[in-house]
């Protein structure tokens, strides 16, 4: 049986960007609540932005190492489906979040060459996925680097999303090697960081779409 990858598109910071990314097909749009990053929306853009996403598409709200307080402004006002930890939180905390404000979450992981999967899936045992993202120093993601595909073993408990350097060239590729549950991207379908382009973003999803046989 084939599974359909699903497709996340993150670090939306306009109206465009949501309209273009729903007509497309994701499954799943990201507002980056991280403000050193290029594709940071603050509270009153992302609450605009949110009510833009029809029903049927998950709002993830990416935090990296968030004070409590901060996440409680934000699901005061914004609309989210989903919590993306992109930082260095604990399980403890992660699980801590999501019974508090009863949501699910995905923890994000920076991959490297001795980065244990099996132990990371136990560890976060209460999220709902795992995000595989490249490991460059000092940033937490978002950096468009491609990281070792062959580290993933094919026999995890927890749903991969694979994130790191994808593109409408590679992301067939990944598909077929890692089979994962869904791909995240955000540098790869942008004209600069930040600013999204509509055909990367309708070619990359074409190119997701058309792994499935």
């Amino acid at each position: 049986m084939t599974t359909r990858t699903r497709v996340k598109i993150c670090g939306l910071t306009s109206v465009d960007d949501v309209q273009t990314v729903v007509n497309a097909g994701a499954d799943a749009v990201g507002f980056v609540f991280y403000e050193p990053s290029p594709r940071h929306v603050d509270i009153e853009q992302a609450t605009e932005l949110a009510k833009k996403v029809p029903a049927f598409v998950t709002k993830t709200a990416l935090f990296v190492d968030p004070e409590i307080e901060y996440i409680e402004q934000v699901l005061a006002s914004v609309d989210i489906d989903l919590l993306q930890f992109h930082g260095s939180e604990t399980a403890e905390f992660c699980e801590q979040i999501a019974q508090r404000f009863g949501k699910s979450y995905i923890k994000a992981v920076r991959m490297q060459a001795d980065t244990d999967l099996h132990a990371l899936s136990q560890s976060y045992s209460g999220s709902a996925g795992l995000l595989l993202d490249a490991y460059v120093a000092g940033v937490p993601g978002g950096t468009g680097e491609q990281f070792n595909w062959d580290w993933i073993p094919s026999s995890l408990t927890k749903p991969v999303i694979l994130a790191g350097g994808l593109n409408a060239d590679n992301v067939s590729d990944a598909i077929a090697k890692v089979t994962p549950w869904a791909v995240d991207v955000s540098g790869g379908v942008e004209l600069s960081k930040g600013i999204k382009s509509p055909e990367k973003i309708q070619q990359f999803i074409k190119k997701v779409m058309g792994t499935v046989e």
